[in-house]
């Protein structure tokens, strides 16, 4: 019955995303869209290009936190180039195939075996969300963002959802302090909580990600927005993206920043910024991942079979999901 419920609600919001942008894309004048992109600095472009860039490696490291935690024996660069592959094909081609089927295939291939992938996996999407709860909502607590007039609500019930948001990541925080290395289950999951000197570390990268994320976009907007504004629409266009379940984000993105930032910004500068920002944050990143993609593959191909086999018998996996470590260093060793 909740299955039911949660498939129709999804429908529903999807439905609502999708009529709000196909009326808005009626109205906009895609000839001066066109006109703005063309009028972009060369400086904006490469401030805006680097900026991506800078997240992605930001993001590239978040399998480190899983390296460390689990001990395997992958290469720093080995496990960001992963990273780096699923992100990318996760942003254009859906959570289910660059978030999970690209990393098992890619980790698997690398003879890590699929349990530690799994726990890799589960803490990358902890440290997302966790930087996502921080930073979203001290952005709420501190400072309500100017929108729209009909997206405007009340300062109080913003900052108490705000603090609500920093309450739930410190609360993990917390709970590594207070039980590291106690393993959870929840249904047939089991979590292993890393220390709180780790919950730090996922919370920084997090927040550090998400703050780069904006400011492409305010960049491309030509800082018109207060940083802010753009911050906080862009959380909310992240979830609605979760929620509709639309590879890339397509429409959801857009329509969310087009509603709430209409009258605050022309309709022709908000989607040239949004069509400047999947170039350089989707599109090129995709195409650098697909090469990569096929090299990562082709090394595993020359390399599977026995030494791959070898390996993954060598990394003997505990029951609670964790890699036994093979060196004698001490717990929280700082990766080499």
């Amino acid at each position: 019955m909740r299955a039911d419920a949660k498939r129709w609600l999804t429908g529903a919001f999807f439905v609502v995303v999708a009529v709000v942008f196909a009326n808005f894309a009626r109205t906009v004048d895609w000839g001066a869209v066109r006109d703005v992109l063309k009028a972009y600095p060369l400086r904006t472009i490469g401030a805006a290009g680097g900026l991506a860039a800078l997240s992605h490696l930001v993001y590239s490291s978040f399998d480190l936190i899983g390296r460390h935690e689990v001990g395997h024996r992958l290469s720093i660069s080995r496990s960001c180039a992963i990273t780096f592959v699923s992100y990318a094909f996760n942003l254009n081609l859906g959570s289910l195939v660059g978030g999970f089927a690209t990393r098992y295939r890619l980790y698997t291939h690398e003879g890590v075996p699929v349990d530690a992938v799994t726990r890799i996996l589960v803490l990358s999407l902890l440290t997302n969300w966790l930087g996502y709860a921080f930073l979203g909502g001290m952005v709420l607590a501190i400072s309500a963002p100017v929108v729209a007039a009909e997206w405007a609500l009340d300062a109080a019930p913003l900052r108490a959802i705000g603090v609500m948001m920093v309450v739930v990541a410190l609360a993990y925080i917390a709970a590594c302090a207070r039980w590291e290395d106690r393993t959870f289950r929840i249904r047939t999951q089991s979590l292993k909580l890393p220390s709180a000197r780790v919950a730090l570390w996922q919370l920084a990268i997090s927040a550090l990600n998400w703050g780069v994320i904006a400011s492409v976009i305010y960049v491309l907007m030509s800082r018109q927005v207060a940083y802010a504004t753009v911050l906080s629409v862009l959380l909310v266009a992240a979830v609605a993206g979760v929620i509709t379940h639309v590879p890339a984000g397509l429409g959801v993105l857009e329509a969310v920043f087009a509603t709430a930032l209409s009258g605050v910004l022309g309709q022709a500068e908000i989607i040239a910024a949004l069509l400047a920002y999947r170039a350089v944050y989707y599109l090129a990143p995709l195409a650098v991942a697909t090469m990569l993609f096929a090299a990562l593959e082709a090394r595993a191909g020359g390399s599977r079979g026995p030494r791959a086999t070898s390996r993954a018998k060598r990394e003997a996996v505990d029951d609670d999901g964790s890699m036994q470590r093979k060196t004698r260093q001490a717990p929280g060793h700082p990766i080499r």
